[in-house]
């Protein structure tokens, strides 16, 4: 790491803030989000195991919440052990590459997690607005396609932002990111160079997947509550509406918790630094503790697995 005219040339480690203007109570801080993190480790893998177990849940619909599960321990397990490793044990220094590698990570399980919200909400539209079809559509095959298609397309699209800062930055102003993980734009704005096309890929990113997949995740609602509305009778509409309450929470969470850390991050320039840091942080840890708890409430069929499980 040799350091030219004020700057750095390509760093071999960087060293991560934790969330600036609350070093000194970041240790209480992590004792929250290790509990929060423990709670989606053991929500989502009970989701899992249930689902996994009992054979009637072998539907679309809960194979769809069992790949969002594993995807919300892969996304907080990226952050958190480094994160409390900073919190609690003074460790903030990562290597360049391996800061690289987490950005990806996390940036790949995003937007695989929103990839199988669009997924979910298309199950629902089949399965409300063409319900004697819905078991031809959704067959077993296209849900592994559906599954390979959003991972795919999740690693090609986040793969540049990683190979831009990688070929194109060389000269940074400092080594040191105020942040608690290695987010795409903290580690972009270490550079000494311009910047421009990693903004705009990254803004690019943002709209071409997460974008694409709220506006179709909001037109397939607009159908559905139609359809739902015009049905017969009050039981059946209230019926098709309830199989629809727990992934309209679960929408809701990820993408305006998202969007708002999204927006204040690069547009909110008169928030204090602690408040875009913290937003991040509850965007990645939230979500996953979240998921399993809104569907053990509200799903019957996961309800009454649990009795039985807590019930022995």
């Amino acid at each position: 790491m040799l350091k030219l005219n004020g700057t750095v040339f390509m760093p071999s480690v960087l060293t991560l803030v934790g969330i600036p203007g609350l070093e000194s109570v970041q240790f209480w801080i992590g004792i929250p989000f290790c509990a929060m993190y423990i709670t989606a480790l053991f929500g989502n893998s009970l989701l899992l195991v249930i689902i996994k177990s009992e054979r009637s849940l072998h539907e679309p619909m809960y194979l769809f919440l069992a790949m969002l599960g594993a995807t919300d321990i892969a996304l907080s397990t990226c952050i958190l052990p480094k994160m409390l490793g900073i919190f609690w044990f003074h460790l903030p220094d990562i290597y360049f590459d391996a800061c690289l590698f987490q950005m990806w990570l996390i940036h790949t399980f995003q937007c695989i997690e929103s990839g199988i919200l669009l997924a979910m909400a298309l199950d629902r539209y089949v399965a409300i607005c063409d319900p004697l079809r819905h078991a031809i559509i959704f067959s077993h095959q296209l849900l592994t396609q559906i599954g390979v298609a959003v991972t795919l397309r999740a690693v090609i699209f986040s793969a540049p932002c990683l190979i831009l800062i990688k070929c194109r930055l060389k000269h940074f102003r400092t080594t040191v990111v105020s942040h608690s993980y290695c987010e795409h734009m903290a580690v972009v704005k270490l550079a000494a160079e311009d910047i421009r096309i990693n903004k705009i890929y990254g803004l690019f990113v943002a709209f071409i997947i997460l974008g694409f997949d709220i506006i179709v995740i909001i037109l397939s609602y607009i159908r559905i509550f139609i359809t739902v509305f015009n049905l017969p009778q009050r039981e059946s509409r209230l019926k098709a509406f309830n199989t629809c309450i727990a992934h309209i929470c679960v929408f809701l969470e990820f993408y305006l918790l998202g969007f708002f850390s999204f927006f204040t991050h690069r547009f909110g320039f008169h928030i204090p630094p602690y408040i875009h840091i913290l937003l991040s942080n509850l965007y990645l840890l939230v979500p996953p503790l979240l998921n399993p708890i809104v569907y053990g409430v509200k799903t019957k069929q996961i309800r009454d697995r649990l009795s039985k499980i807590f019930s022995l």
